[in-house]
């Protein structure tokens, strides 16, 4: 702006002094214009007039004669036009007096033109050192703000090196924290281990000093009479059983209570006459394949029928299936099995009975249609496919295959525990999971547990669920379900105080899971899981499932590689040492494949000519389970008292 001033103002001035100098170049000099300035415009007239004077001095030089002789000589025209003009009036030889006032006008008028301009050029002298001196204000403070934003970018970039420093820090921390819990589990493993060899040493010790006492009582027997022999022998047995109770106790917790329930339920075995030796007390703490087959009747705890109709059976024999117990109703709300409430078999059931079983059994939508068809509980078992299609309006083929497995458990005398969970707890099964976009699906589908049992992988895909890591979800879940006999509230969801094992482990759901990252400052990364299947049984059971699968499904990238390390030093010492080896055995695998959430399942693809040979080939060939009945089981020692169970029922559940 202050240069746009100065320029105005100089070609003001240039103007102003070229109009005066135009104007001065009218004053006379000894009557003559003045020819200096070469801005005069009269430079034509001076020229005439130095002509004239030229001409009348020559005159002034020559003779008369020489005059005449010239004058004769001027054409008529030349002469005329001088006389003409010299005799025009003159004002002592110069212009009119009129032409003069003009110009003198116009001079006052041009100087009065220059003071306005001058003093218009001394307010834009003065406006442009204001605007000037607020430049220079501007440019002070604009520098004085970069000063102070090039500080705050240093502040800013030393808090961001210090904030990255403790972030190391803190991660460095919490991985030697890591390394020690690691030191501390195995340092708790071998204490626990070397307390277990000695209460071996102590249990064979004891058992030989109770040999011992046998064999005295045994030679004493001969001397003493038959009644003397049995009050004795009850007395010192009894004394003898409560102090090696005692020591058991005191040696480890859990052998103790073992004990005491095996001696419960052998009641009055330990006072035979004949002093019959109890079993030997290695197989209650062996865990080994033989051990486990050893103990099994000791590991097998029986439990009260409160509210079941077969009161008069022996309290020796095996409790009958199917009784529930009479705080179960209520609180879980089963619902009494139709079956055995009727003495009479399926086939006799009358028309009323089967409907009351459709509608047990989450099949009322097809009821009406069943009471017009059916005539007996006959109808329904020689029924085809195509007839509960056509009859029954079965068109959904996952209502006939629930319909099928509760025929074919009919059969079963064994207590179904699979079956008492209805649709509405696999729907809530699914949020426990992780999964609970599918809940519609299932809903619609009326999948039971039954039906999770016998889960195919064509039906998981008619159920939308497409993808790999999904189906690997719910085949851990029906796994955990499996070792954990079905019990509907097997599954975890809140913390402990107590070290969770890998067999307690299997049993968090998925906001568990959760929880635990919050719990070793992974919270900002938990909610990720919501929705994606990840619960406790995947972590520990499925050898795919690695850190590697847990970091993507965080979403925590992989340029962090502390947070990386952090995580996987938290998840080997949570899912154990045996879970970590099965999973780095299938790393090791040249097949191996990075398992993502986007993997989908390719469906099976049956060629044109095989269709000829599918009805001779059986069921479980046709069908690809997604949990197989013959699923490896953990081999952990956490495990071993629900494998146990799951072993002595796995050849039943497969016949049904």
């Amino acid at each position: 702006m202050m240069c746009d001033a100065s320029e105005m103002l100089a070609a003001a001035l240039e103007q102003m002094d070229g109009i005066i100098a135009g104007s001065k170049a009218m004053n006379y000099t000894n009557g003559l214009f003045d020819c200096q300035s070469p801005t005069s415009p009269f430079l034509g007239s001076l020229r005439v007039l130095h002509l004239l004077e030229d001409l009348r001095a020559a005159l002034d030089l020559m003779d008369p004669g020489e005059k005449e002789s010239l004058r004769s000589q001027v054409s008529e025209t030349t002469a005329e036009g001088l006389i003409e003009w010299l005799q025009g009036q003159l004002t002592n030889g110069h212009g009119s007096a009129a032409g003069d006032l003009v110009y003198q006008e116009r001079l006052s008028r041009l100087e009065s033109d220059k003071e306005c301009l001058v003093l218009q050029v001394s307010v834009l002298t003065d406006q442009v050192e204001v605007q000037g001196e607020k430049i220079r204000d501007l440019d002070s403070s604009l520098e004085e703000h970069r000063m102070k934003l090039n500080a705050t970018e240093e502040l800013l970039q030393q808090e961001l090196l210090s904030r990255s420093v403790l972030e190391t820090e803190k991660l460095e921390l919490l991985t030697e924290v890591s390394s020690l819990k690691l030191k501390l589990a195995a340092a708790e493993g071998d204490c626990r281990k070397s307390e277990v060899r000695k209460m071996r040493l102590q249990l064979t010790s004891m058992e030989d000093e109770r040999q011992e006492y046998e064999s005295s009582l045994n030679s004493t027997k001969v001397r003493v009479p038959h009644g003397q022999v049995i009050i004795t022998q009850h007395k010192i047995n009894s004394s003898e059983y409560a102090y090696f109770l005692a020591i058991c106790c005191k040696i480890h917790p859990i052998v103790g209570y073992i004990l005491a329930v095996e001696g419960e339920r052998k009641g009055t075995e330990h006072l035979d006459l004949a002093g019959v030796q109890t079993q030997k007390t290695k197989a209650l703490v062996t865990h080994s394949p033989e051990g486990k087959k050893k103990s099994k009747g000791i590991m097998k705890m029986k439990r009260s029928q409160s509210t079941s109709s077969d009161l008069g059976d022996s309290p020796e024999s095996e409790f009958r299936r199917g009784g529930v117990r009479a705080t179960a109703g209520p609180r879980l709300g089963w619902s009494r099995d139709l079956q055995r409430s009727n003495n009479n078999p399926f086939s006799r059931w009358s028309k009323e009975q089967v409907c009351e079983w459709l509608q047990n059994h989450d099949l009322g939508l097809y009821v009406n249609q069943a009471k017009q068809w059916i005539s007996s509980g006959q109808t329904l078992l020689k029924a085809s496919q195509h007839e509960l299609e056509k009859e029954m309006g079965i068109r959904h083929p996952l209502h006939r295959k629930k319909l099928q497995l509760a025929l074919q458990s009919l059969g079963s005398e064994e207590e179904d525990a699979m079956g008492k969970l209805d649709y509405n707890w696999v729907t809530r099964w699914l949020d426990d999971i992780g999964l609970p976009q599918y809940k519609s699906q299932f809903d619609e589908g009326r999948v039971d547990g039954r039906m999770l049992h016998y889960m195919t992988v064509d039906d998981l895909l008619g159920l939308k669920v497409g993808s790999v890591l999904h189906h690997l979800s719910i085949k851990r879940a029906i796994q955990v379900l499996r070792i954990n006999r079905y019990d509907p509230n097997c599954l975890r969801r809140r913390p402990t105080e107590n070290n969770p094992t890998p067999a307690e482990i299997c049993q968090w759901t998925n906001h568990r899971v959760m929880e635990w990252l919050r719990s070793v400052d992974l919270a900002e990364y938990a909610p990720n899981l919501r929705g994606s299947g990840v619960h406790g049984g995947l972590m520990v059971l499925e050898p795919r499932f690695n850190v590697e699968t847990m970091a993507l499904l965080l979403n925590i990238p992989p340029n962090k590689t502390l947070l990386r390390r952090h995580l996987a030093n938290n998840f080997h010492l949570l899912i154990g040492s045996e879970a970590q080896r099965l999973k780095q055995e299938y790393l090791e695998n040249p097949d191996y494949t990075v398992l993502t959430a986007t993997a989908k399942v390719k469906p099976r693809r049956l060629s044109f000519g095989s269709f000829g040979t599918l009805r001779r080939k059986r069921q479980e060939e046709m069908e690809e389970y997604v949990c197989p009945m013959d699923v490896q089981m953990p081999q952990s020692s956490s495990f071993h008292k629900g494998l146990c169970i799951y072993e002595d029922s796995l050849d039943q559940l497969e016949q049904v």
